[in-house]
Order: structure tokens, then C-alpha cells, then sequence
């Protein structure tokens, strides 16, 4: 099995702050393909089966770009949400605009030292990563073929009365269930999805997307329903897209934080992430 090396980077994101991330290759040749991971809304680039996800790729060759956006929450040591008020103001624009320097960053040759810009680019994302993942790829002609795995089909996942109260308050509470912290999440949402709700929408960007797209959603996803993978796969370009639903898999597919092994769910979609990547990018 190819030996991973894995070399950490820092940039400045899209509110000013740190921009961290890592990537990880394996030994032999320069020539090949990289993919960006994006993670989801309360997740981080160490989140459970994120490390495994980039080692996977690694080892098929491709170089694995993981970072935590800039509107995480998550600061300098990786694993706590001690960065509140960076979670607060986080906005889709955000994200996105912290992939473009990542990406930026790799293809002049100045994230890591001694990692060549790539032959071709592909994005992978989870959750609302893979809705920002979908806009990026339609946006982004460097992106050559992209996977989501229980990704969302908008960015509103919010009621009316909701949304109302959140305005009148300024803010909501948002708990994270593993460590308990309640974390604000600011109007800068709102307002974001308000100012750019067109482009800022999955479905849309989904007719759009004309590369090779993997859309793999479990069928007992509990946060993310699989009918949003059914409604991205219906807006797709007919040929470009293709359904994979993963029995019994939950949003996770099983696997928790902090990683307690793999499940039969996880390493069918990881099959299918490494043969798609591969296929459209070496």
C-alpha cells in the first residue's frame, strides 16, 4: 500500500481569518489529478471519515486537498469549535470564495511546497459542502468531474417562523449535538441567500453542471432527505449525472466522530467516490 504524506497549509479566507487545511499525497509522479473536499455545515476536515476520504484518493493517485472554511467554527487545533463568531458571520459566498484561493493556491504552486499543479481538478463535498460543491463545479471551468455525497438541494433548511424570529433577534442558536456548544449564526445567511439567492441555489447550478457528477445519498439519511438527491438528479443535464442510493445509509453512512472504524455503507460510496474520480481524471 502507497505510503501518505500529508503537508498542512494556511491562507487567508474569504472573512480575513485563517484558511486551514491540508493535503495528502502518495510517492511516485507528478503528473496527477487533484480533488478539493468540502465539508458540511458543523463539519471540519477531521471530522470521521473526512481523513479517510482524502487517504483513499491518495493512495489511487489522486492529490486530496482537505480544508476547513473559513466560517467552520473550528480553530487552530483542529477539533474545537472555539471560533464562534467566525461560524456566525458564515455565508455560501463565503465558502465558495474560500475554494477559489485553495484553488488558486494549487494551481500556482504555493499551498505546499514540493506539490505540482494538477493535471485535472475534481470537487468532492457532503451536505451543504456538496451544495457548494454543485455550484462551484457549474461555475468553475477548471472542474473536471465532481461527487457529492448527501448533499442539499437549497440552502434554506429553515422554516418561516424561523427565519422570521431569527430576523427580529438578529441571530439563532445553533447546538452541536457531539460536543454541546451552542454556537450564533448571524443574519449574514439570510442576507447572503437574499442578495445572491439564484446563483446560491443547488438545483439550479445542477442544470448547469456539465461534467461527470456522482450524486451518492444514503436512503436513511436523517438530516438530509434523499428526495433533495432525486430533485438534483431530475434538474441535471441528461448524461452528465449519476444516482447512486446507498442502502440503509444514514448522513454520515454510519460512521461517527471521532473515528470508530468503517461500516459496509461508507465503503460502498467510497468505492464508487475513488472509481469516479478515477475514471474522469486520470
Amino acid at each position: 500500500m502507497a505510503t501518505v504524506s500529508t503537508k498542512s497549509f494556511e491562507l487567508v479566507g474569504a472573512d480575513g481569518g485563517a484558511l486551514r487545511g491540508e493535503v495528502r499525497t502518495a510517492a511516485g509522479g507528478e503528473d496527477r489529478p487533484a480533488v478539493l473536499i468540502c465539508h458540511g455545515f458543523k463539519g471540519f476536515k477531521d471530522w470521521g471519515f473526512f481523513p479517510h476520504i482524502a487517504s483513499r484518493l491518495a493512495r489511487a493517485g489522486i492529490t486530496a486537498v482537505s480544508f476547513n472554511f473559513s466560517g467552520s467554527g473550528v480553530g487552530s487545533d483542529g477539533e474545537s469549535f472555539s471560533e464562534p463568531e467566525r461560524f456566525g458571520h458564515a455565508t455560501v459566498s463565503g465558502d465558495l470564495a474560500d475554494l477559489e484561493t485553495v484553488r488558486r493556491a494549487l494551481y500556482d504552486g504555493t499551498l505546499v511546497d514540493g506539490v505540482a499543479p494538477p493535471a485535472a481538478l475534481g470537487v468532492f463535498g457532503h451536505s451543504r459542502g456538496g451544495g457548494v460543491a454543485i455550484i462551484y463545479g457549474a461555475d468553475r471551468p477548471e472542474c473536471r468531474a465532481l461527487v457529492t455525497w448527501a448533499a442539499v438541494a437549497d440552502f434554506l433548511r429553515w422554516d418561516e417562523e424561523t427565519v422570521a424570529q431569527w430576523r427580529v433577534e438578529g441571530k439563532i442558536d445553533v447546538v452541536n449535538v457531539r460536543t454541546g456548544d451552542v454556537l450564533p449564526l448571524y443574519t449574514d445567511a439570510l442576507d447572503d441567500l437574499a442578495a445572491h439567492g439564484e446563483h446560491l441555489d443547488p438545483t439550479r447550478a445542477a442544470g448547469a453542471l456539465a461534467v461527470p457528477w456522482l450524486i451518492v445519498h444514503g436512503d436513511a439519511d436523517e438530516s438530509v432527505a434523499s428526495s433533495d438527491a432525486q430533485r438534483l438528479y431530475g434538474a441535471a443535464q441528461r448524461g452528465t449525472a449519476e444516482l447512486a442510493l446507498i442502502q440503509d445509509g444514514t448522513h454520515t453512512l454510519g460512521v461517527r466522530h471521532p473515528w470508530g472504524g468503517s461500516t459496509p455503507e461508507f465503503e460502498q460510496a467510497m468505492d464508487l467516490t475513488v472509481g469516479w474520480f478515477s475514471r474522469y481524471l486520470m
